[in-house]
């Protein structure tokens, strides 16, 4: 118990100490490349966080824990967005420019629809809901049209050198360098945070359920919650918004998409309607607050988290 309290402990400052040196690594990488900041979260940082959910969506899918599997990717992008956007936003508000209001958050929305409408089959045809190979090519195609978009964004969007660029804090070979190692900490230790969260939640004697939809899927999500809020109070906004949209996409596209694509579709009777319906309301609240004077303000943050307590209490009730 103790031993495991104390991994906890460690395991949680590695991930902090980490994600603090990830973006600044990814900042200096940016620059020294000239390419937007934001271009490195969507990819780079999103898919590099999105390394725990992948690991627990193929191991809980190949041992037929559908439940996990999907608690594992709605738990994540609830978390993300209602709970880690709205904590960063408290903690400094957030800028958000046009482009990604116009462009990159109505794309989330979108695919947060079709899962929405992939995932609950007995509204409309009677069965049990769940997800086919099917519906993990559909989403498996959203996120060809996502990766499509940034390259084509990126290309028609590249600026112009205009003089010496701005002086980085690392030079580009220590930048790549420090980005790999970070990832591979980063994924370490939330596999360390998750594994000795459950211990001890076990050992307290909370259920299954409860364990799934916070100590794994909140400590899955620590990695992003650590780096958005690191990126927001260095006032690195296009980090910290970008980040946790390509992560959502990442995570419903890949993370529940590519080991159904493997291992075949399955049903749930745990996950309803409200379960899908609480992703797509977290990305229309992160677009409308967004939209409203391209900045998320404490406020707006704190509605963020209001929202997402009701939606565990949801959770927790039921």
């Amino acid at each position: 118990m103790f031993l495991s309290i104390g991994l906890l402990v460690g395991g949680l400052i590695a991930l902090i100490k980490a994600s603090d040196v990830f973006v600044d690594a990814a900042s200096s990488l940016a620059t020294k490349l000239r390419v937007p900041k934001t271009l490195i979260a969507l990819t780079i940082a999103a898919f590099g966080t999105c390394a725990p959910e992948l690991a627990i969506s193929f191991n809980s899918i190949a041992d037929h824990n559908y439940d996990m599997t999907l608690a594992n990717v709605i738990g994540s992008c609830i978390v993300n967005i209602l709970l880690i956007v709205g904590i960063a936003s408290i903690v400094n508000p957030i800028q958000v420019k046009s482009r990604i209001v116009s462009n990159e958050l109505p794309l989330l929305v979108t695919i947060s629809l079709t899962f929405l409408i992939l995932l609950n089959d007995s509204l409309y045809s009677g069965h049990q809901n769940g997800l086919s190979r099917f519906d993990a090519g559909v989403l498996i195609a959203l996120f060809a049209i996502f990766i499509l978009y940034i390259i084509f964004a990126y290309i028609h969007n590249k600026p112009k050198p205009r003089g010496r660029p701005p002086k980085a804090k690392y030079p580009l070979w220590q930048s790549i360098t420090y980005i790999i190692i970070t990832l591979i900490v980063i994924a370490i230790a939330s596999d360390i945070v998750v594994d000795n969260a459950v211990i001890v939640a076990e050992q307290i004697g909370i259920s299954q359920k409860v364990i799934a939809m916070t100590a794994i899927v909140i400590g899955t999500s620590l990695p992003e919650l650590v780096m958005t809020a690191g990126a927001a109070r260095k006032g690195e906004f296009d980090l910290a918004v970008g980040n946790i949209i390509g992560t959502n996409i990442f995570n419903i596209c890949i993370v529940l998409g590519l080991p159904i694509l493997v291992f075949g579709g399955f049903e749930s009777q745990a996950f309803n309607f409200i379960d899908g319906l609480a992703v797509l309301v977290a990305a229309i609240t992160y677009y409308l607050c967004s939209r409203s004077g391209k900045k998320l303000i404490r406020a707006e943050g704190a509605l963020m988290v209001i929202i997402f307590c009701a939606y565990y209490a949801y959770v927790l009730l039921n």
